[in-house]
């Protein structure tokens, strides 16, 4: 629902009476968490706040163009500052200090000129990062941030967190919530609180037009996609109007590929595959293709929309990508016609989630990426019948709470046995060997025994 004046106005005074503040967007992060972060920085840094803002990952360099990209950090310092305090109430005075490391220990003698020291005027403290609010945008639940959070769970328990998001599977964590799930973007949120503040409305510049933009024009798919609203293409007026930069965006999301990324997208397209009865589509890319192509597993983003998603007569498009060494698993991204709700599959099968028309999930542990694959696909087209079947008895809720798509949730999948179907599956005609053409991928008709 809307943001309410109740909501907008505690934002407001958490913003206005903290002075350190720390605005992180989910890991793996998007155009969408990233301009939103960015945004956030601009005006609290405006607002004389020390601002410190988090990548939770590598740093996309296909989002260097971004206003205010060069502030990013990918993490916050992990030393202590560990204070003992003497009180020189009574006369106390300090004469010289020193310290001695002996047997993995550290004596600080402290000798007062005058009076005398007793324990209890000691006292000891932890300065910590020293933030007094966090500010998390586009994030779902806190896990999403990955390592970032598991490494900073005590951070995250100790200071109070401002959750802005746009997504329904949010988990409603942190003590301040302003959720917009009508909204097409995180900065389309964002945008619209800023609006209804008078002190944050006069400080909104070009810049942070053009952040709060690019998260609208890539989740709304140049607003192509069904969470596209009236109110979505009345926000990305206002801020062109407001100087936002419409060409430079597009231009670097959409019309600036790397030689790199168009090599692994030719190697997806080549390894496109279709069955026609289950009404499902998919493509793989293996880290072998990522490592041969010299590219990563970010420049898979947009294969799937661009490409896959454009074939007709199918009800789900898959991309499945073998994520590299340090991540480890398999990423599965999902669109699907109105007819299915990917979101509910992905949660149902794999403890993935998403939206209705765009979800994901992964595989954490497998053994061979092909028969991963193909036990994902037999999977769906279960899980696929038997929603059309629950559809056609009754309305089903697209509302439950499930994990975003780009924030996929890692979760260990077992293969199983696939069921049998009549007629010839197109899926249980693969054989099983564990190789795989170098570049010309699985053709699904090699699998077939002719008859």
């Amino acid at each position: 629902m809307p943001l309410n004046n109740e909501q907008t106005s505690a934002a407001t005074r958490a913003i206005n009476g903290a002075q350190r503040i720390m605005v992180v967007p989910h890991a793996n992060v998007d155009p969408d968490g990233l301009g939103s972060a960015l945004a956030c920085q601009m005006l609290f840094t405006q607002l004389g706040k020390d601002v410190t803002v988090i990548c939770p990952d590598t740093k996309p360099e296909n989002l260097s163009f971004l206003p205010g990209f060069e502030k990013l950090q990918e993490g916050i310092e992990a030393s202590q500052n560990f204070v003992i305090t003497v009180n020189l109430d009574g006369g106390v005075e300090v004469d010289k200090l020193r310290y001695t490391v002996e047997d993995g220990k550290v004596n600080i003698i402290v000798m007062p000129k005058a009076g005398r020291i007793n324990p209890q005027n000691v006292s000891f403290g932890d300065t910590g990062h020293g933030f007094d609010l966090i500010v998390a945008v586009d994030t779902a639940d806190l896990p999403l941030m990955g390592a970032f959070y598991t490494d900073n769970i005590d951070l995250f328990t100790s200071v109070p967190i401002l959750n802005i998001d746009h997504h329904i599977s949010n988990t409603h964590y942190g003590q301040l919530q302003m959720i917009d799930t009508t909204a097409a973007s995180a900065t389309e949120v964002l945008y619209d609180w800023f609006i209804h503040e008078p002190t944050f409305k006069e400080k909104i510049t070009q810049d942070m037009a053009t952040l709060l933009l690019t998260g609208l024009i890539t989740d709304t798919r140049s607003f192509q996609n069904p969470n596209t609203t009236p109110r979505s293409l009345e926000v990305a007026a206002e801020l062109l109007e407001r100087g936002a930069k419409q060409q430079e965006i597009v231009q670097h999301i959409y019309k600036t590929k790397p030689l790199s990324t168009l090599k692994i997208w030719g190697r997806a397209l080549n390894r496109i595959q279709m069955d026609t009865s289950a009404g499902i589509v998919w493509s793989t890319v293996s880290k072998d293709d990522l490592a041969e192509m010299e590219a990563t597993s970010k420049e898979t983003s947009g294969i799937l929309d661009e490409l896959i998603s454009t074939i007709p007569n199918a009800d789900i498009h898959i991309l499945f990508t073998e994520m590299e060494e340090e991540e480890k698993g398999l990423k599965a991204s999902m669109r699907s016609s109105a007819s299915v709700d990917v979101s509910r599959l992905a949660g149902k099968l794999f403890g993935g989630g998403g939206h209705p028309r765009a979800a994901g999930f992964r595989i954490k542990d497998f053994d061979n990426f092909d028969l991963a694959v193909i036990n994902a696909v037999q999977k769906l087209k279960v899980g696929m019948k038997e929603q059309l079947s629950e559809a056609s008895q009754g309305p089903v809720d697209t509302q439950a709470k499930i994990p975003e798509v780009h924030q996929e949730v890692v979760t260990p999948v077992e293969p199983v046995a696939q069921p049998p179907a009549p007629g010839k599956d197109i899926v249980d005609g693969l054989s099983t060997e564990d190789s795989r053409p170098s570049a010309g991928g699985i053709d699904v008709i090699d699998g077939f025994k002719q008859q």
